[in-house]
């Protein structure tokens, strides 16, 4: 049976795929153009994922940057009693914010048409604007993110509380050895919490479920929450 899951994939390996794909890099084919060469590894994919997308069906892709974002997202929408993949919404993590032309390329109205929505840091807003005007796809659902997703949450729920979450998770002591260290000596609570999270290898995509998770309903950080309200 078909689910969000294989479509989210065949997206990925889409995109990914053959001139213009994801996988040629930033300044790469990516910025020409959203299509897929007829015979390119990625055409296979892309019929995939239009078919999934007409038979689940999906109405919405949301893209992020990358896979702590998503599992962000996710948490918090189930938190909320949400099941956004019954709901034909797709979130979906790009491999980087350069990808977004060719993402919205792909997803948007040169491709499946489906409406589009996300999250962006600050320092990346015109690049998506950038990349959202080339796709002739509209902004309006993407919201900003001060420093980052992490960082909104980091801030929306105070470092004694995420140091709580890291304590009951058991890097508590790996925590305390970081903040020692002399590079950390000059960075607030909250920019070394930032930058812990993302020290080793899973750690954001794990915190960013759990710091989610961890979220009263009233200290949802605003761009989390707008996104959310315009699924």
């Amino acid at each position: 049976m078909a689910d969000m899951r294989a479509f989210r994939n065949a997206v990925t390996e889409w995109a990914a795929g053959g001139p213009g794909g994801a996988a040629d890099g930033p300044g790469g084919a990516a910025a020409d153009g959203p299509g897929t060469a007829p015979g390119a590894p990625g055409e296979a994919a892309g019929e995939v994922a239009g078919e999934l997308a007409g038979l689940l069906p999906v109405r919405t892709a949301v893209l992020l940057e990358g896979p702590s974002d998503v599992a962000a997202v996710e948490a918090l929408a189930e938190r909320t009693g949400r099941d956004l993949a019954a709901e034909g919404v797709c979130v979906l993590s790009m491999g980087g914010a350069m990808n977004i032309a060719r993402y919205a390329g792909l997803l948007g109205p040169p491709g499946l048409g489906l409406a589009l929505a996300g999250l962006c840091d600050e320092r990346e807003r015109g690049f998506y604007d950038r990349g959202l005007e080339r796709a002739h796809a509209s902004g309006r659902n993407f919201f900003v993110c001060v420093s980052d997703l992490e960082d909104e949450l980091v801030r929306a729920l105070g470092v004694p509380r995420v140091e709580e979450v890291v304590r009951v998770e058991g890097d508590l002591p790996a925590w305390r050895t970081f903040v020692r260290q002399p590079a950390q000596r000059d960075r607030s609570p909250r920019q070394r919490m930032r930058r812990f999270l993302g020290t080793k290898k899973g750690r954001k995509i794990r915190y960013g479920r759990l710091l989610a998770e961890a979220l009263d309903p009233a200290q949802v950080p605003v761009p989390l929450r707008r996104l959310l309200t315009s699924l």
